[in-house]
């Protein structure tokens, strides 16, 4: 990965250089999309060996997206879970102050 004075950075994925300029104060979430893509596609050749190119490639993104899915899904629940036990508690307090 190199840099220029301009911002943009040329990544190498799958022998292919890309150059990517990233928002303004982005480059190091840049950086680690690119890693992340690289252990995806190295995990994903390990899986699928016969996978080359293109289709090594959609598959390693599916997996990423499946991922951030399941991830999306697990802090929904959990978001709920946390709205539910803030209203519990608002409702005991607001009874404790209409008793007392």
């Amino acid at each position: 990965m190199n840099h220029d004075r301009n911002g943009v950075t040329v990544l190498s994925i799958l022998g292919n250089e890309y150059s990517v300029k990233a928002p303004a104060g982005e480059d190091q979430t840049l950086l680690q999309a690119a890693a992340m893509l690289k252990t995806s596609l190295a995990d994903t050749k390990r899986k699928y060996p016969t996978l080359i190119g293109d289709r090594l490639l959609v598959l390693a993104a599916l997996n990423l997206c499946s991922q951030q899915i399941e991830l999306e899904q697990q802090h929904r629940i959990e978001l709920e879970r946390y709205q539910d036990q803030v209203s519990a508690t608002v409702d005991v307090i607001s009874k404790t102050i209409s008793q007392g």
